[in-house]
């Protein structure tokens, strides 16, 4: 359980969660009580990828996560210039930006 000291939170992070899990898509669903975000790992010649990790947070939760994500993202751009985005980007149509067909011969 999280202790509370000086307003900070001390959070336990096990070694296994600590390793990550890597996700190229995430797909976001809602309804009036909570944002469901699945993320998924694509990969070339996989027919039918699949879910990694599922979060539901509430619609407030949701909200912050976007404030800081904003947040975060314009301290990178700044460290490390824009982050550019394929044609098409958010809400421009192209919602798979990766070719994701095999390329090679073994």
């Amino acid at each position: 359980m999280e202790e509370q000291k000086n307003n900070q939170l001390e959070i336990d992070l096990n070694h296994e969660i600590a390793q990550g899990t890597y996700a190229n898509l995430a797909i976001i669903a809602h309804s009036t009580s909570e944002f469901i975000i699945d993320f998924v790992r694509l990969m070339p010649g996989v027919p039918k990828p699949e879910v990694k990790s599922r979060i539901i947070m509430t619609p407030e939760n949701a909200k912050r996560l976007l404030l800081a994500l904003q947040d975060n993202i314009r301290k990178f751009e700044q460290d490390n210039g824009s982050i550019v985005l394929p044609q098409g980007g958010v809400g421009g149509g192209n919602v798979f930006p990766m070719d994701l067909e095999p390329k090679g011969q073994a």
